[in-house]
């Protein structure tokens, strides 16, 4: 059996901030994994700022569709943290099972609650491909579930919604953007992601989901965004059985090339999440959307000026 750490997805928001974490309490991390720490990434990956702060580790170029390749990384590894997502999780479970890794971490998502959600199926079973492949092994397997990471222009949702408020006289929303989201700061995950590694004996074999502080509707996130931008936001809401029809509509006069049918279902459902378990397992304490959306509006007006 390894005594090595190996991490994949060092080079996104809450990967970077697990790293920076590690590199602070490098003697807790040494102890733990006596064999070293081991970054499995692309070759196209900006790996700066893991460089810089854990000089010292291993580094392992592999394309984490690469079984074959990853089998290699994993060789002589105790744990492996899968930061990198969900669509990569059955090669990384994989090649971690045939090396005998002892134990898993991985960031999987909260979308397989939605009701809506298409790839929905496909996260599930991706889930049961892990579960599996745990139970038959004997693997220690802690899975994550994020609700929608925000933090800095890096993000993939939060900060096209800024765009839109800066930039629209009017935002439009569907049945009044009156649903409940529940997004979680960047900082916030790589903090908990840190915790969980080093809380085995209260995070093995169990789910956590990862959420902001609190609930808040949609269209008092915009509000918040409109408050830090110095505008005051006006909406326009349309119905929700015209919006949908309207979606139908786009995909079929795009020929099937614009597809928003789903985005429109799921702006209508809420995706708040409670993570009382994380709190009780390993002290999970988020901040609140309008404490973690400043410095990102700060950094969107910024890069406008």
């Amino acid at each position: 059996m390894g005594n090595k750490l190996a991490l994949t997805g060092i080079s996104n928001n809450p990967g970077r901030v697990l790293v920076r974490y590690i590199s602070e309490n490098i003697d807790e991390i040494n102890h733990l994994f006596p064999g070293g720490i081991r970054a499995v990434y692309r070759a196209s990956s900006n790996v700066k700022d893991f460089e810089k702060l854990l000089p010292e580790a291993e580094r392992c170029i592999c394309d984490l569709t690469d079984v074959d390749g990853l089998k290699s990384a994993f060789k002589d590894v105790d744990t492996v943290f899968h930061v990198a997502g969900i669509h990569w999780s059955r090669e990384v479970f994989e090649a971690a099972a045939f090396c005998g890794v002892r134990r898993i971490i991985t960031i999987h998502t909260c979308g397989i609650y939605s009701k809506y959600k298409e790839a929905g199926e496909e996260y599930r079973q991706i889930d049961d491909y892990c579960y599996k492949t745990c139970k038959e092994k004997g693997i220690i397997l802690t899975i994550l579930r994020p609700t929608m990471i925000y933090g800095n222009s890096r993000d993939r949702n939060v900060i096209k919604f800024i765009k839109m408020v800066d930039k629209l006289p009017i935002m439009p929303v569907v049945s009044g953007g009156k649903y409940k989201l529940q997004p979680v700061h960047y900082e916030d995950l790589g903090k908990a992601f840190y915790d969980v590694l080093v809380n085995e004996n209260t995070t093995a074999n169990r789910d956590f989901i990862l959420s902001g502080k609190e609930p808040i509707l949609l269209r008092d996130m915009f509000s918040e965004m409109g408050k830090n931008l110095g505008k005051k936001v006006r909406f326009i809401s349309c119905p929700f059985w015209i919006a949908y029809p309207g979606a139908w509509v786009v995909y079929l006069l795009s020929l099937t090339k614009i597809d928003f049918r789903e985005k429109v279902q799921r702006l209508c459902e809420d995706r708040a999440f409670p993570h009382e378990d994380a709190v009780k397992a390993f002290g999970y304490t988020p901040m609140s959307f309008q404490k973690g959306i400043v410095n990102e509006v700060k950094e969107y007006k910024g890069a406008v000026q």
